[in-house]
């Protein structure tokens, strides 16, 4: 079997042995968390260019800080909520059964990073959203010409304005593959085969979190947005975006921090439990590959979603702003099946039993390749991803 990286390469003999971290997988985890940080870099970069763009006239700053003082002020009043049901887990976490103390007291540390994680990664969304917002109002609203003057090219303006939009996705896209990436690789780096129990935890606290944030961002998202259609536009006769209808930043609020905020949460947490289930299958179906193939596709994807993000450009020929979209996802998606089967054909073994650390006879006596299996649910999942 051709492969740098097999764990039969590592002084392991094929048996029935319970899975191991080998050296090998080892290396390939580390260099995966570097992948999950580059994310995070990345993210950075594009949080600097969506700031750097300009911000409008004075009216604009003026109602953009008022929608920002009121998504903080929401946001920082649940996340002092949720801290407390946080606190109570942890330590009911500690008192579920586990193979030892070492596995109980690692999950409820975990539990609380993905909890963290998934705060992180729902604020900073919310916190870049009412920024990026004003500034692609800005950016659009340099299309239309004063009086006097030519019309101007729309394309460069429109180019502009979705580039600010779109990174802003961005960089929550980075957040959460590059924080859940990151934090599956330091729990298998530590905890090696027991990692999918501990993950269990990081799971966990993804999920509540994001929960939360997605439950009591949609409830503000729905009342403000009642307020707004009442107060404004039954009671007055203003419509619900005009500045002088009284719920307007209410309800820019509630978008904010219900579709952004909430949303943002909801896909770390999404992200966080996928791969949490992938180990967890992986190890028992895979073995010694189980515990670093499940992070190396998403690994793949990280880097294959940068080449996407940056490959949304609108050009002239598109109908819309989703012929960009489409393109850079398209783009993403067969170099991320490309270097998948790559990935694939070089680390996985050409038979079930050539697998080490399965456990299952039924599993090391099946016949078939691994690799075709591998590599054709990535193609379905890429394919499902595009039809939805």
């Amino acid at each position: 079997m051709a492969g740098l990286s097999t764990p039969q390469q590592f002084g392991h003999p094929t048996t029935l042995a319970a899975a191991v971290l080998t050296d090998g997988n080892r290396l390939i985890v580390v260099v995966i968390a570097v992948v999950a940080l580059a994310a995070l870099v990345v993210a950075g970069i594009l949080v600097r260019q969506v700031l750097a763009a300009g911000e409008g006239t004075d009216s604009m700053k003026e109602i953009a800080k008022a929608i920002q003082e009121g998504a903080n002020a929401y946001l920082g009043r649940q996340m002092r909520t949720l801290g407390v049901f946080a606190a109570v887990v942890f330590f009911l976490l500690m008192l579920l059964p586990a193979d030892d103390w070492n596995q109980r007291a690692g999950r409820s540390i975990f539990f609380l990073i993905g909890a963290a994680f998934s705060a992180t990664t729902g604020y900073i969304g919310m916190w870049l959203a009412v920024r990026s917002n004003v500034r692609v109002a800005a950016a659009a609203r340099e299309a239309t010409p004063a009086e006097g003057e030519p019309e101007k090219d729309l394309t460069a303006v429109s180019h502009k304005a979705m580039k600010i939009a779109f990174r802003t996705g961005g960089v929550v896209g980075m957040f959460t593959v590059g924080l859940g990436l990151l934090g599956a690789s330091c729990v298998v780096l530590v905890y090696a085969a027991d990692a999918p129990k501990v993950l269990e935890g990081f799971g966990l606290g993804a999920a509540l979190i994001a929960m939360f944030m997605r439950v009591g961002g949609g409830i503000f998202t729905k009342a403000a947005d009642v307020g707004a259609d009442l107060v404004g536009k039954v009671e007055q006769g203003i419509p619900e975006d005009d500045p002088r209808n009284a719920a307007t930043i209410a309800d820019n609020v509630g978008d904010n921090v219900g579709d952004c905020a909430g949303m943002a949460a909801d896909l770390f947490e999404s992200y966080a439990v996928t791969l949490v289930a992938a180990l967890i299958l992986g190890k028992v179906a895979f073995g010694d590959a189980g515990l670093a193939f499940p992070l190396i596709v998403p690994a793949i994807g990280v880097l294959t979603a940068m080449v996407g993000i940056f490959a949304v450009a609108p050009r002239r020929s598109d109908r819309s702003g989703m012929s960009a979209i489409n393109r850079g996802f398209f783009i993403s998606a067969v170099i991320s099946l490309v270097l998948v089967a790559l990935a694939v054909y070089i680390y996985l073994p050409g038979s079930y039993g050539e697998l080490d650390g399965v456990t299952d006879a039924a599993i090391k006596a099946k016949g078939g390749d691994p690799r075709v299996l591998a590599v054709l649910a990535v193609a379905i999942g890429i394919v499902l991803a595009a039809l939805i």
